[in-house]
C-alpha cells in the first residue's frame, strides 16, 4: 500500500474514534514515523500529528519534536506548514509555549520573507494561548548568544507588542515583560535600545506618573551621567543625545530633567565647541541644545542652581557678541555679524526657565555689572534680530498658501519663529528687574492654543447689559489708534543694516566627520557586543 494512502488511512480510524482516538496509539506511532518520509508525507504528518496531539499526553515529547525537525526541514514548503501547524499544539498543551516560543524565535534567523512572516503570525497565535509563556520563550533566545536571532527578535517584539489587543498582557506579563527588558539593556547597541524603549513606552504601567519615573530611571541608567562627558567622543556625544531624545517626553511637573540638565550645565555646556556630530550630517551641537531647552522647564529643584546658571550663562553670551568698538565701527559695518539665532534661541529659553528660578543671578546688587554687560549684549543682538523680523516678514509678505509649502519659504518661517521667540526673551530680560513670565512655544515645537474657558455671565431680569467699552489706562474710553499704541524699541544707536547670517536646524556644525559602522555599545563603556551603529 502506498505511504501516503496509509497515512489517510490511519488518519480515518483516528478521526472515526473522535474521543476515543487515544485507544489508537499504533496509528498515531505511525504518523510520527512519516516525519522520516518523503515530502508529501512529512507535510501531511504535519497537520495528523496537530491534530490528534491532544489524545497522546504519553508522547507529548516525541510529537513536539518531531515537529521541530519538520520545521527545520530541507524542504522550504515543509517548513511552513509546520511552522503553520505548531501554535495548535499549545491549545491543548498550554504548558508548552515556552518551548515552542523558544523554537519559533530561533526560526526567525531565516532569511526567507515568506516563512518569517508565517513564524510571526504562529507567535502572534501563541500570545492568545499563554502571553507570559511566549515571553519567556522570546526572551530566553533574545538574552542567547546568536546576534541574528537576538536582532530579529527584538525587531519583531518592538513592532508587534503594541499591536496586541489590550487585554493580551495581564500585569504578571507586563512585569514579566519589563523586567526582561531591563535584562537586555545591560548590553545593547543603539537600535536595540531605541527598540527597548519603545516596547516600554507603550506598557500601560508606563503611563503613570510612577511608570514614567521608572522609564526616566531606566534611561538615566543608561546614559551613565555618573561617568565624565568626552566632547570629542561622537559615541559619547550620540549616547547622551539618544537618551535625552527617549526621556524628554516623558517629564512633566512631576517626573524632573533635573539629572540630564545639571549633567549638560556641568559637562556639556563648558566645552560645547569642541562637541563632535554622531554621524555626518547631523549638526550634533545644535541637536543637544534643543533638547536641553525642551526638557529645561521640568528641571524641579535643581541642585548647584548659581553654578550650572552661570555656566548656561557663559555659553549664552559667547553667542552674542557685544557691539564693536566706536572707532572700528564702520570697519564693522561693512562686514556681517554670525548670529547663530537657532543656538541662541535655544541657550536664552533655558536660561530663561532656570533663571525664574533664581532671579537673583541678574537683579542681585553684586551681579550688577553682569547686568550691565548682559543688557548691552542683549541690545546689540536685538537689533539685529528686528531687522531680520522685518526682512522675514516682507519676504513672505502676500505669499499663498502653496508658495510657503516651498523648501526656501519653509526656512523662512522657521527664521521668523526663531527671532520672534527670540525677541520675546529679549524683552523680557529687559525689564528691570528682569522678567521672566512670557510663555514660550520653541521655534520647532507645534503651537498649541490653550483653550479658554468661559463662564456664562447671568443677566438679571430687566436689568440692561452693561456696554462694551475699550480701557485705556485703567479708564474707560474708546479704541485706541494704531498709532497711539506703544511698540518696543531698542535702545537707540549704530547697527550695521545687514542683519546677519540665519543658522536653521540643519546647518551643519564645524567639525563634522563620517564614521563607518561597527560596535556597539554597553554599560561601563558602550562598546563589546559588535552589534549595530556604535555609540
Amino acid at each position: 500500500m502506498d505511504a501516503i494512502e496509509t497515512m489517510y488511512q490511519n488518519f480515518g480510524v483516528l478521526a472515526d474514534a473522535k474521543e476515543k482516538a487515544g485507544e489508537h496509539e499504533e496509528e498515531f506511532l505511525s504518523i510520527l514515523n512519516a516525519v522520516k518520509g518523503s515530502p508529501g508525507e512529512k507535510r501531511l504528518a504535519s497537520q495528523f500529528i496537530t491534530r490528534f496531539f491532544k489524545y497522546f499526553p504519553s508522547h507529548a515529547g516525541t510529537a513536539i519534536n518531531a515537529m521541530f525537525d519538520l520545521c527545520e526541514d530541507d524542504d522550504p514548503m515543509t517548513r511552513k506548514q509546520a511552522i503553520k501547524d505548531l501554535p495548535t499544539l499549545c491549545k491543548s498543551a498550554p504548558e508548552q509555549v515556552s518551548k515552542i516560543a523558544s523554537a519559533l524565535t530561533q526560526l526567525m534567523g531565516t532569511d526567507d520573507a515568506t516563512e518569517n512572516h508565517l513564524i510571526q503570525s504562529s507567535f502572534l497565535t501563541l500570545f492568545k494561548f499563554d502571553s507570559k509563556g511566549s515571553l519567556d520563550g522570546i526572551f530566553s533566545q533574545i538574552l542567547g548568544e546568536d546576534e541574528t536571532v537576538r536582532e530579529k527578535a527584538i525587531k519583531f517584539l518592538g513592532a508587534k507588542i503594541k499591536t496586541l489587543p489590550e487585554d493580551t498582557l495581564d500585569s504578571h506579563s507586563e512585569e514579566l515583560l519589563i523586567n526582561m527588558c531591563k535584562k537586555v539593556l545591560e548590553d545593547v547597541t543603539k537600535d536595540e535600545f531605541i527598540a527597548i524603549m519603545e516596547i516600554l513606552k507603550c506598557q500601560k504601567s508606563m503611563t503613570t506618573v510612577q511608570g514614567r519615573q521608572q522609564l526616566v530611571d531606566i534611561v538615566t541608567e543608561q546614559a551613565e551621567l555618573d561617568e565624565p562627558f568626552v566632547a570629542s567622543d561622537p559615541d559619547c556625544v550620540d549616547r547622551l543625545t539618544q537618551c535625552i531624545k527617549h526621556a524628554a517626553p516623558l517629564f512633566s511637573k512631576n517626573v524632573h530633567s533635573k539629572a540630564f540638565v545639571g549633567y549638560i550645565c556641568d559637562n556639556v555646556l563648558p566645552h560645547i565647541d569642541q562637541l563632535a556630530s554622531p554621524e555626518d550630517g547631523v549638526n550634533g551641537k545644535l541637536e543637544l541644545l534643543k533638547l536641553m531647552a525642551e526638557i529645561s522647564e521640568f528641571t524641579g529643584e535643581l541642585e548647584d542652581l548659581e553654578q550650572r546658571l552661570k555656566n548656561l550663562y557663559d555659553c549664552l553670551i559667547s553667542y552674542m557678541p557685544l557691539p564693536p568698538e566706536e572707532e572700528n565701527e564702520d570697519e564693522s559695518a561693512s562686514g556681517e555679524p554670525k548670529l547663530a539665532f537657532s543656538s541662541v534661541e535655544c541657550l536664552m529659553y533655558a536660561f530663561h526657565q532656570l533663571c525664574r528660578k533664581q532671579p537673583s543671578f541678574l537683579a542681585a546688587e553684586e551681579n550688577a555689572e553682569r547686568l550691565k554687560d548682559f543688557k548691552i549684549r542683549l541690545q546689540y543682538f536685538a537689533r539685529g534680530v528686528q531687522v531680520y523680523i522685518k526682512h522675514l516678514r516682507m519676504a513672505l509678505q502676500g505669499k499663498t498658501g502653496t508658495e510657503l509649502k516651498e523648501e526656501e519659504n519653509k526656512m523662512k518661517v522657521a527664521a521668523l519663529k526663531i527671532t520672534s521667540n527670540i525677541n520675546t526673551m529679549i524683552k523680557d530680560l529687559f525689564h528691570s528687574p528682569p522678567s521672566f513670565k512670557s510663555v514660550i512655544t520653541l521655534s520647532w515645537k507645534p503651537l498649541v492654543k490653550p483653550v479658554e474657558k468661559v463662564t456664562p455671565t447671568k443677566t438679571v431680569a430687566g436689568q440692561k447689559r452693561t456696554p462694551i467699552t475699550f480701557e485705556t489706562n485703567g479708564a474707560g474710553g474708546k479704541k485706541p489708534h494704531k498709532q497711539d499704541r506703544s511698540i518696543y524699541h531698542p535702545p537707540s544707536g549704530k547697527f550695521s543694516e545687514k542683519a546677519g547670517t540665519f543658522e536653521s536646524n540643519e546647518t551643519r556644525s564645524q567639525g563634522q566627520r563620517g564614521r563607518g559602522g561597527g560596535g556597539g555599545y554597553r554599560r561601563g563603556g558602550w562598546r563589546g557586543r559588535g552589534r549595530g551603529q556604535r555609540w
